[in-house]
């Protein structure tokens, strides 16, 4: 016989049970009744902006993104804020320029730089829809920092699986919520297994409101494709991992589909900044990595069946900052209002023929602002780097090339001599001027003709500046402060 104690306990659990579930199951007919849509953000790494074929890339075949773009809208005037990976997805996730947050470089462990990352009191997408009642996953390359404190699991995200950093930076580990669950990692397995992840999350929460942030792995170095991909695109290996990565968002848009899930669920799709070797910048001058065009220009598409009208190109400028404020607005979440949120909603450039919200956009890289865009004019006040020219034969010793060892990935990987943008131009000069509705490869330096244009750009530049300047100076004060 049970004793009167343990039977007491026994109630006490079934009691609790049955207040749980009805607890749970209040809350899924409340956001039933409630309407709030679903928000995913597929963030490719490294993408080219002529990448896709429906950014007329003439090789790589892209289907699912192509009819992503069809049924939905795609800008041809978006930018990162950086041309590279962390302080680019700094801005996505707080809509603040990246000076703001003070993540202005990658964090590094292998180069051992591993105070960098996301500071406690940032407020991010995954907090933001949190608060309000999301459940939230973050799926792929994190890289807001790799110590314990700065884990996408304690800003704002329910769940987590992937690397905290770039693929090929050592050591290349695989977390699910905050344990390591994969070292070494085969690094062609990767966005099958993100993908796999992210359906398994949609059908758990498919009677209630999520969120998804999905940074893929791909095309970021070292590209790496699944049995199924791998050299079947014909376009070589980067060919392999876009192809590979059109079927991830393929995946995802059959799996709402499935559900029912589609006219309640706001897409969107983009890149963290310009190419590497390999890929497109669709005749843009430069890569990722500097401050020309094709370091910073990329796609962009967003779908929301019954939200945003088939087929409409918006060719008005916008940036990654933008994001932040978009999402949370079509969400009906209020915006922060304790600090400055640059990023604008941009719903009407994906809807109609809207101007642009900003008077002016910039780009930074490190701690320094580099660029202005206004209009059609845009500014290098400093000028990007100048890029060697590598000949097919020429030697090249990739430091973070896989090994066979740390880094499991194909050895066929891109040479410096398959350069993804335009390297012709007037010379690379500080204060130098392009007109981008008549010259979008940036060809030829107009300053000379137009130094009203120059003052006013100027102008804004300075304004910023001032803000940038500031916040490095307040950041080295609490540095010292904190010795």
């Amino acid at each position: 016989m049970k004793s009167k104690p343990f039977l007491k306990r026994l109630r006490l659990m079934a009691a609790n049970l049955l207040i749980f579930t009805a607890f749970f199951n209040a809350g899924e007919k409340l956001a039933a009744a409630t309407g709030k849509p679903n928000v995913i953000v597929i963030l490719a790494d490294d993408l080219g902006y002529g990448d896709l074929g429906c950014y007329g890339h003439p090789q790589f075949k892209t289907p699912n993104l192509d009819r992503m773009a069809n049924e939905g809208a795609r800008l041809t005037q978006f930018y990162s804020a950086c041309p590279y990976c962390a302080p680019s997805r700094a801005a996505l996730m707080t809509g603040r320029y990246q000076f703001r947050s003070g993540i202005v470089n990658n964090p590094a462990p292998d180069a051992g730089i591993n105070n960098i990352g996301i500071p406690a009191s940032e407020i991010t997408l995954g907090q933001a829809f949190q608060k309000a009642g999301y459940k939230t996953i973050c799926i792929g390359k994190w890289h807001l920092g790799h110590k314990p404190e700065f884990y996408p699991t304690r800003h704002g995200f329910d769940e987590y699986l992937g690397i905290l950093y770039s693929n090929d930076m050592r050591p290349v580990q695989v977390l699910d919520g905050e344990k390591v669950v994969e070292y070494p990692v085969v690094q062609a397995t990767l966005t099958k297994r993100y993908t796999e992840r992210a359906l398994a999350f949609i059908e758990r929460n498919r009677k209630r409101p999520f969120f998804i942030y999905f940074p893929e792995a791909m095309p970021h170095k070292p590209l790496a494709a699944s049995e199924s991909f791998y050299k079947k695109s014909g376009g070589g290996l980067y060919g392999d991992a876009v192809t590979e990565l059109d079927w991830s968002v393929g995946q995802i848009l059959a799996k709402l589909k499935e559900l029912g899930l589609d006219e309640k669920t706001l897409v969107i799709f983009t890149s963290d900044n310009g190419p590497w070797y390999g890929g497109s910048t669709g005749g843009l001058r430069g890569m990722k990595s500097n401050t020309w065009e094709g370091g910073i220009r990329e796609p962009l598409i967003a779908r929301w069946p019954g939200k945003i009208p088939a087929g409409h190109v918006g060719h008005e400028p916008a940036i990654m900052i933008d994001i932040f404020v978009t999402v949370l607005t079509a969400a009906g979440i209020p915006i922060p209002q304790d600090r400055v949120i640059d990023g604008k909603d941009i719903f009407p450039l994906l809807t109609s023929n809207a101007k642009s919200p900003h008077e002016a956009l910039f780009a930074m890289q490190g701690p320094k602002l580099y660029t202005v865009r206004s209009g059609q004019w845009k500014l290098h006040v400093i000028a990007p780097n100048k890029p060697k020219q590598w000949k097919p034969d020429e030697k090249w010793i990739d430091q973070r090339a896989p090994d066979g060892v740390t880094i499991l990935a194909p050895f066929e990987q891109a040479h410096p001599s398959q350069y993804p943008g335009v390297l012709t131009g007037d010379e690379t000069k500080a204060m130098s001027l392009f007109d981008l509705e008549s010259d979008a490869a940036e060809q030829h330096d107009v300053a000379g003709q137009h130094p009203d244009v120059v003052k006013r750009l100027k102008a804004f530049y300075d304004e910023m500046n001032g803000q940038v300047q500031l916040a490095e100076q307040n950041r080295r004060s609490a540095q010292a402060q904190n010795r």
